[in-house]
C-alpha cells in the first residue's frame, strides 16, 4: 500500500515516522521549506515509547506529485485545509481513499465536495506532540491512538487493508464500525478543553483550584447536549470520562489551541467551536460555548489587525 502522508509536521511526520518505522511505503507531502529542512536534519520524532530518526525520509512537492496512491493520510490543520486539498488533488486517483485526522466535521463537507463522498474515510486520533526549534517532533505522553473506518459502518476490503497496513506499526490503531460517534465524542470532548482553558487562560488544576470546575462541567453538558441533537448522544460512560478530566484536581491539561494563543499564531476556534455552536438547534445566546467561541473570535480579530498593521 502507497502511503501519502499531508504534511510531516506534529501529528502527520508521528503517525507517518511510525509507519515508515514498520516498513510501510510512506512518502511525505511537503512545502518547499520542510522539504529542505528535512533534508538537512531528518525526520526525528524523541517519544518515551522509543525514537525514530530517519536522516532521509521520503518526500515529494506539490509541483512533483503525480498518482498512484493508496491513501492519502490528511492531518493539517483546519485553517491550512485550502491549501492541503489544493496541493494533495493530484495524488488522488479513482481508488485512492483518504483518511482525515482533523477534529470537528466540518472538513468532511469540504472533503466530499471536492473529491467525493466515496473516497473519504472518518478518522480521529489521540496523541500529543508538537514541534521543537530543530524541527524534531515531541511524543509528550505515552497515547498514540488513531482510529478510523467507513462513515457508514460498514467493514470495507479497503478499510481492512489500511488496518493491515497499520497493524504493527508502534501506535494503537482501531478500525471502527462507528466512526462518526467516535468522531462526534472526540469533538464534544475537544471543543470543552479548548473552550474553558482558552477562556480562562488556565490549566484544568488551576481553573479546580478557583472552585470554577462546574463551569467546564456545564460547557461540557452544552458541548454534548448538540452532539445529541445531531443523533450522536454520548454515552453515559464517555460523559463521565469527561467529566473526571475536567474536574481532576492538579491536572495540568491545557488544550493546544490554548498554546497557539500564547504563541501568537492562529487557531482552529471556528471549525471546533463555532461549527459546534452553528449546530446547535436553537443556539443558547448566552452559553458558555457563544462566549468561548466570541472570545476566540475576539483573539483572532485582533491578530489579523496586529497583523495587518
Amino acid at each position: 500500500m502507497r502511503i501519502l502522508v499531508v504534511g510531516a509536521g506534529a501529528i502527520g511526520g508521528y503517525f507517518g515516522g511510525r509507519l515508515l518505522e514498520a516498513g510501510r511505503d510512506v512518502t511525505f507531502l511537503v512545502r518547499p521549506r520542510r522539504a529542505a529542512a528535512l533534508a538537512a536534519t531528518g525526520l526525528a520524532i524523541r517519544s518515551p515509547l522509543g525514537d525514530v530518526d530517519y536522516p532521509a525520509p521520503p518526500t515529494v512537492t506539490a509541483d512533483a506529485l503525480r498518482p498512484g496512491f493508496d491513501l492519502v493520510l490528511l492531518s493539517c490543520k483546519a485553517y491550512d485545509l485550502d491549501g492541503a486539498l489544493a496541493d494533495l488533488a493530484p495524488a488522488v486517483g479513482p481508488e485512492t481513499a483518504i483518511l482525515p485526522l482533523l477534529n470537528g466535521m466540518r472538513h468532511l463537507d469540504r472533503l466530499d465536495a471536492r473529491f467525493g463522498p466515496a473516497r473519504v474515510l472518518g478518522g480521529q486520533c489521540v496523541v500529543s506532540t508538537t514541534l521543537d526549534p530543530e524541527g524534531r517532533i515531541l511524543h509528550l505522553n505515552t497515547l498514540h491512538a488513531l482510529t478510523f473506518g467507513e462513515r457508514d459502518g460498514s467493514l470495507s476490503a479497503r478499510s481492512q487493508a489500511i488496518a493491515a497496513a497499520f497493524a504493527g506499526a508502534k501506535f494503537e490503531s482501531r478500525l471502527s464500525e462507528t466512526i462518526l460517534q467516535d468522531m462526534w465524542d472526540k469533538w464534544v470532548f475537544i471543543a470543552t478543553g479548548a473552550g474553558i482553558t482558552c477562556l480562562m487562560r488556565a490549566t484544568i488544576g488551576d481553573i479546580v483550584a478557583a472552585k470554577a470546575a462546574d463551569l467546564a462541567v456545564s460547557l461540557l453538558d452544552e458541548a454534548a447536549d448538540i452532539a445529541a441533537q445531531a443523533g450522536f448522544p454520548l454515552s453515559d460512560a464517555a460523559r463521565q470520562r469527561g467529566k473526571a478530566v475536567f474536574t481532576a484536581a492538579g491536572s495540568p491539561m491545557t488544550a493546544s489551541m490554548l498554546r497557539d494563543i500564547e504563541n501568537g499564531g492562529p487557531t482552529e476556534a471556528d471549525h471546533v467551536l463555532g461549527d459546534l455552536l452553528r449546530r446547535a438547534a436553537p443556539a443558547n445566546p448566552t452559553g458558555l460555548l457563544r462566549i468561548a467561541h466570541a472570545h476566540l473570535s475576539a483573539y483572532e480579530a485582533r491578530r489579523a489587525r496586529t497583523l495587518a498593521e
